[in-house]
This record gives structure tokens, sequence and C-alpha cells, in this order.
């Protein structure tokens, strides 16, 4: 089943550290942790979400609060690759959709390279490959959270979105653990934990992230 708000955060997947010393949820109590969950190949994400994050990292560092960068892949896998996360990290190039994006607004140095360094740890989400039939728990790990009220659907629909669901977990070629386990609706998406391990809210998009860190350091 997905995590739920409220819980205690279960550690995030982490394959590599490509930047910045290993940690996770469990090792940042006394903190409060963002998480921005991004894809190498995602305009939005080095648009908007990152530099967003870089804001938050050094407006509020030095008040506990710990930003982590974590590149996941749920389609277009062979650029959002482990390869791809190390070339970004070591000189900041930038790759296919991204790349495209950023030098469309003007905002690529010369080299493909981002205009801004990314100060926060990276690291990899732990990508499996997938074989098989996908199980009916897969299925519904991926339903539940986007149709909560899926068991009121008429019969007829819930089975068309069961074999939607289905076709989609057949066609993806990695299974990335971060991703699945917080459901997450795609990329760029954060998820906040405060000081206590406790997981406080996981957004997809454009969010009101400042604001709850804010609330939260108002928090005995």
């Amino acid at each position: 089943m997905a995590v739920e708000t409220g819980q205690m955060a279960p550690n995030f997947g982490v394959s590599h550290w490509v930047q910045g010393d290993p940690t996770n949820f469990d090792q940042e109590r006394n903190h409060i942790v963002v998480l921005e969950v991004f894809q190498v190949n995602c305009p939005g994400c080095f648009l908007y979400a990152i530099p967003e994050a870089i804001r938050l990292y050094h407006k509020y560092q030095d008040d506990g609060v710990r930003v982590l960068g974590l590149a996941t892949a749920f389609e277009d896998f062979d650029k959002n690759t482990l390869d791809n996360l190390k070339l970004l990290a070591e000189t900041g190039q930038v790759i296919g959709e991204t790349k495209r994006a950023l030098a469309m607004s003007g905002q690529l140095q010369e080299g493909d390279k981002l205009p801004y360094e990314i100060p926060f740890p990276l690291g990899m989400d732990n990508l499996t490959r997938t074989s098989g039939e996908p199980s009916h728990e897969a299925i519904m790990n991926v339903i539940y959270p986007q149709i909560p009220d899926f068991d009121s659907q008429p019969e007829n629909h819930r089975m068309q979105l069961i074999q939607r669901v289905k076709n989609y977990l057949r066609a993806k070629e990695y299974s990335a653990e971060t991703f699945e386990k917080f459901a997450l609706r795609g990329t760029p998406s954060a998820v906040l934990v405060d000081r206590k391990g406790v997981l406080r809210d996981i957004s997809f998009g454009q969010t009101e992230l400042e604001g709850m860190i804010q609330g939260i350091l108002t928090e005995d």
C-alpha cells in the first residue's frame, strides 16, 4: 500500500549518490527534509522546481531544513539514466527535452550547461527491470492514490481503468522504488518530512511548499 501523510515516512529508495553524503529520512531526524524528485529529461523540473528547491536550500539551511534531490524514471528510460545524472552533477550539462526547453528560453550557458549549480545532495532512485505480468496489488497501488473512490465506480469503468493501468505497467521497462512507494503522479514532485520523521506532504508540480516549511518551523 502507498504511504500516507501523518504517518512515519519510510525511507526512499536510492541506488547511487552522485553528489553529497549518503543519507535518508531515518538519518535526518531533527531536520525538516524536502526530497525533490525529478527526472533529468524533464523541462519543468529544471525551469521551475529545481531552482525553487535551490532557493529554499539557501534560505532555510540555517533553520535545520535539508533539501535532497532524487532523480527517478517512469518514462524515457534511455534518457533518465544514472549516467546522465552523473553528467548533470559533474558538469551541469543537460540533455533531451530539458536541453531544448532551456535553450529556447535562453537559460543555457555555453556547452549546454545549467546557468546555476545544484548545491544539495543528488541521488538516483532504485530502478529494477520489470518482467512478467503486473500483480493485482501493483495495479491497485497505482489506481487508489489517483482515484480514492475507485470502489464506488461502475463496474465497467473499474474494469477499463484496471486494464489501462495493466497496459501501462506492462510497457514499463523499470520499476522506480521511490516513485511507486510514494505514489507520485509525475515529476517534479516534492516529499516533505518533519523533524520527527513524519510524512507531512506529497505534492506534484507547483506547490505551497515554503508555507508548509514555515508552518513546521513554528511548531514545538
